[in-house]
């Protein structure tokens, strides 16, 4: 018996050691490769200053009609993320994408993120930038914001249009996350060995071999950072304080929804909602995952000017 627990003890000891050196040996080359990685971003965009701080945008294209894009929770680039949807509205709108704090080349910041606080910056970046009419879209979460967006500044908004956008009581949003272990893993490196393991992502033909570089490094910086985590901490409140809200009636919804959501059938029927709570609303079911806009973004932008020109027509 005590041979056993002799045994036990140095096997114990031994697997303690490794893990000590493993986890060691990661929060150094995470700590060092940041360093190094930082050097290697390219910019893009310009910046405006919003609260202090430097919030970065990217302004392209021309037409009539701007449009506003706003990402979905955690992104890490939202402008190489929408980058190809980017390229095909620019041909006939002005496009302008807004990084959040805590996103893409954008600062991060202290400010809670609340919806209320995180609307205000936005809409600060484009009084900045002179915008006073504009679509919004947005994807995911953009969704939540959206609505507190468009209520608070509808002289603004012409219309809101939605890649799979969340909708005030959609199941499972009240999740609390480990935010303290999480932000463990990062200083340790280990979000860092994960994301070599599975590899950058964005493995469709839309997105060169350059864009994956950069959205990995970016995601390297920002995954997990302060400001990150401070939003994932909210995603409970603000989908709690957006219950029982809407759009305005009056504004127009161009809502494209993933069709075939597995884990939640209701999925298309909650956007059928939201569109009949308004006078002019329409949603457009889509074969693809999620991310709508990484392999169907020309089917999008093709369906967003069909949709304007209906209006249009109705109009005239």
């Amino acid at each position: 018996m005590k041979k056993f627990a002799k045994r036990t003890l140095i096997t114990v000891t031994a697997v303690g050691a490794v893990l000590v050196l493993g986890l060691s040996t990661t929060t150094i080359v995470n700590a060092v490769a940041s360093d190094a990685e930082q050097d290697r971003i390219e910019t893009y965009g310009e910046t405006v200053t919003v609260d202090g701080r430097e919030m970065n945008v990217l302004i392209t294209g021309q037409g009539s009609e701007d449009v506003v894009l706003l990402p979905g929770f955690g992104t890490a680039s939202p402008v190489l993320d929408f980058e190809p949807l980017v390229a095909d509205l620019a041909e006939d709108h002005r496009v302008i994408v807004v990084e959040p704090f805590g996103y893409g080349l954008s600062d991060g910041t202290d400010r809670e993120r609340t919806t209320q606080n995180i609307v205000s910056e936005v809409h600060e970046a484009l009084r900045s930038l002179d915008l006073d009419r504009y679509i919004l879209m947005g994807h995911s979460i953009a969704g939540i914001y959206g609505i507190e967006y468009a209520n608070r500044y509808p002289d603004e908004v012409s219309a809101f249009v939605g890649i799979d956008t969340s909708v005030p009581g959609q199941p499972n949003m009240d999740t609390v996350f480990p935010t303290d272990l999480m932000a463990v893993a990062k200083n340790l490196g280990l979000v860092r060995l994960l994301t070599a393991v599975s590899g950058p992502g964005y493995d469709f033909p839309a997105y060169s071999d350059e864009a994956r570089e950069q959205i990995a490094l970016i995601s390297n910086r920002n995954s997990l950072s302060p400001t990150y985590l401070d939003e994932m901490t909210h995603i409970r409140t603000n989908f709690s304080d957006a219950l029982g809200t809407g759009f305005p009636s009056d504004l127009p919804l161009l809502l494209f929804v993933e069709a075939h959501n597995a884990n939640n059938p209701d999925w298309v029927a909650l956007h059928e909602a939201q569109a009949a709570s308004v006078a002019d609303g329409t949603v457009i079911p889509v074969d693809a995952d999620h991310y709508l806009h990484h392999t169907r973004s020309s089917e999008i932008a093709d369906g967003l000017r069909a949709w304007e020109r209906a209006r249009i027509a109705t109009a005239g």
